[in-house]
């Protein structure tokens, strides 16, 4: 890299950088990075349309895999493993129309974040809208599994002036019964717990109203307690603080921090609180005790390199995944507080990007900041497959994903459900 100057890869030789005071000069290196990679894009988009798909591994197909199984050198739990990886790397990718009882809303802002409910029958959308602020809604994933992929999304128009910055399902009277929102109104922020209900009412009139709304400092993450012994509560994660309130009650706890908390996460076999700070710093609240002055009630305490966006609890609650602004994502083991795995090729500088961890199918999933959706194989950190993004890359066309082999309930279909710009696409399994 020579200052002044850019190389031109086609051309095969140096271009002068004119600096230039009042003449225009287009070529810069951020248009110049861009360009290539829209080239890129769109070459891999055209790989995959033409679907000649590589095997992940050497010697990885169906029928190896059929008499390894036979011949009983592989375990039912590889075997299933295995196969969804062939699976993943044939999905084909299929646009889904949706249909919204009121026209008018339908496909006219972008989707900026969904999140799926346990079962996976419904995924709760947040989108951009023009004007400022955020338009939220829930569509139902029952149409997936028909030729016709249409879905129903039923909108609330109540709630238009709140930038959200963070949601997770809430199970209180049902599971996945509420939504927990996180927002910014106006200088301080906004906490709610919205009924699902009120998203489907056909008759405006039975609306159930918020359950709970409380002003606090600017919020970055939540999450709701499964946990019976820290029954109906839910976490906020604050500037400098952590904040835990049981909705039945009204009674809050506050645990003082020394960062922000951008990612949370309750245990569901003991009542702990994972969270990952700004700083770096993860650690856990054992939220039965009463919060003292200090750093005492830390109970597991280690370290990323960089600020920490996104972590997630595996089933056993011994290892927890956790993501970072510099594109680290580690699996550390809790009893050690010692990293054992690093899956490589995520790309993050500054955004707040979740992770989606399958350990049905032992895969990982993970949308880059250069709109790239990577999946690992959760087992071995193997890169699997890299799709990208049906869109231009930008800052406002990240993708946001949902994995499952269940999308659209118990009898759903398996694959990835990727939301970017206005448009939501289906990525199935052969």
């Amino acid at each position: 890299e020579l200052p002044g100057f850019y190389y031109d890869s086609e051309k095969n030789r140096y271009f002068r950088l004119l600096p230039g005071h009042n003449n225009y000069n287009p070529l810069t290196k951020e248009s110049i990075q861009y360009k290539a990679m829209e080239c890129k894009r769109l070459r891999l988009l055209e790989e995959e349309e033409k679907q000649k798909k590589k095997t992940t591994r050497t010697g990885l197909n169906s029928s190896m895999l059929l008499q390894k199984r036979q011949l009983g050198l592989l375990s039912s739990t590889s075997y299933c493993r295995l196969v969804h990886e062939l699976k993943v790397n044939c999905m084909q990718r299929r646009k889904i129309e949706i249909h919204s009882p009121d026209s008018s809303v339908a496909g006219t802002n972008n989707f900026k974040i969904i999140v799926a409910d346990v079962a996976c029958e419904r995924i709760f959308t947040v989108n951009d809208v023009e004007h400022g602020g955020c338009k939220y809604g829930i569509i139902n994933l029952s149409g997936l599994g028909k030729e016709s992929l249409t879905v129903e999304m039923y909108d609330n128009l109540y709630f238009t002036n709140r930038k959200v910055n963070s949601v997770c399902w809430a199970s209180l009277t049902h599971p996945d019964s509420h939504l927990c929102l996180m927002g910014i109104a106006e200088t301080p922020g906004c906490a709610s717990l919205l009924p699902a209900s009120l998203f489907s009412s056909t008759n405006p009139g039975d609306r159930p109203g918020m359950l709970c709304s409380f002003k606090i400092s600017t919020a970055w993450s939540c999450a709701w307690c499964l946990n019976p012994q820290a029954d109906n509560c839910f976490s906020t994660g604050l500037t400098r603080r952590v904040l835990v309130t049981n909705v039945v009650t009204g009674h809050r706890q506050t645990f003082g921090t020394s960062s922000d908390v951008l990612a949370q996460q309750f245990a569901r076999q003991t009542p702990m609180l994972y969270n990952g700070c700004r700083s770096g710093e993860i650690f856990s609240i054992d939220v039965r005790q009463r919060n003292r002055k200090g750093q005492s009630w830390k109970a597991i305490r280690f370290f990323h390199d960089s600020a920490v966006t996104s972590i997630h609890l595996l089933e056993d609650e011994h290892y927890l995944m956790a993501a970072d602004m510099a594109g680290k994502i580690k699996l550390w083991d809790l009893r050690t507080a010692k990293c054992v795995k690093e899956y490589k090729g995520h790309h993050n500088e500054y955004a707040i990007l979740p992770l989606h961890v399958n350990e049905e199918e032992g895969l990982l999933t993970a949308v880059g900041q250069d709109c790239y959706t990577r999946i690992w194989s959760l087992q071995d950190a193997h890169l699997l497959r890299t799709i990208p993004s049906p869109h231009p890359s930008s800052k406002d066309a990240i993708p946001s994903v949902v994995f499952s082999s269940r999308l659209g309930g118990s009898r759903g279909v398996p694959g990835l459900l990727m939301a970017v710009k206005q448009d939501l696409y289906h990525f199935s399994y052969n």
